[in-house]
């Protein structure tokens, strides 16, 4: 009896903490709304006092891709790129950025792809061709990814992101000794990177080095990454065990 009611006691307790998680969960979530509602009723005001000024439209499609209303996003876009038809190509390329990052984060790829590759200002250049990259990427396309990450690095050579996406994209294609280059470039400039570090430990398994300094960074930096790969890291496990059976194999 006395244990029924220990046990009933602590599934009280732990209802009642997971009802305050969740009010405070829920709290949050209406602040952060409520924020996001203020800055896009200041950015439509915005956009009422000074019509012309296209960084507005911009900044609010943003907003709108942080909300995930992607529908409204890309129709401001397109109205936007309608008023500055005639405004200089930095301008149009501009916003067509934005129109492509709206793709993007629609999961709307193809789309993404086109608009991205319409983008010629030499400002925006390089921030292309990391979306190119990450648009194929998504697709599973490592080979064209490659080629737009190697452009984009050719003016960001120190870039962590964009090393990181090579690195991701060679590893993808079963270069591991390459791979473990720009994951260590990536890792002198972001030593707790947790997705860096977990990739870096699965190119170390494979070339024999000590791994382990790898998996507990980024168990520590980034659990979440870290129990996603687990899958990953079981395949790369299999190919180490593979190699090695055909190593022991003798010669005929």
């Amino acid at each position: 009896m006395i244990m029924a009611e220990n046990n009933s006691e602590k599934v009280r307790k732990l209802q009642e903490k997971n009802r305050q998680e969740q009010r405070k969960y829920m709290k949050k979530r209406e602040q952060e709304e409520q924020k996001a509602r203020k800055l896009i009723h200041s950015l439509i005001q915005k956009i009422d006092h000074e019509p012309k000024n296209y960084h507005h439209y911009y900044e609010l499609a943003t907003l709108l891709v942080e909300g995930k209303d992607y529908e409204q996003a890309e129709e401001l876009l397109m109205k936007a790129l309608g008023l500055f038809k005639d405004s200089s190509n930095d301008v149009l390329d501009t916003l067509n950025f934005g129109l492509g990052n709206v793709y993007y984060a629609a999961q709307e790829y193809d789309k993404a792809i086109k608009t991205f590759q319409g983008i010629n200002d030499v400002k925006l250049q390089a921030e292309a061709y990391a979306m190119l990259a990450q648009s194929y990427m998504a697709k599973g396309d490592n080979k064209r990814a490659m080629v737009f990450a190697l452009s984009a690095q050719s003016s960001k050579r120190d870039d962590p992101s964009i090393n990181e996406m090579i690195g991701d994209n060679l590893l993808a294609l079963g270069n591991f000794a390459q791979a473990g280059e720009f994951y260590d470039n990536v890792l002198k400039l972001e030593p707790q990177n947790g997705k860096a570090s977990f990739n870096r430990g699965l190119v170390a398994m494979v070339n024999g080095e000590d791994f382990d300094k790898y998996f507990e960074i980024a168990k520590k930096s980034d659990p979440d990454y870290f129990n996603r790969g687990q899958q990953k890291l079981k395949d790369i496990e299999k190919v180490v065990q593979l190699n090695r059976t055909k190593d022991q194999k003798p010669k005929k």
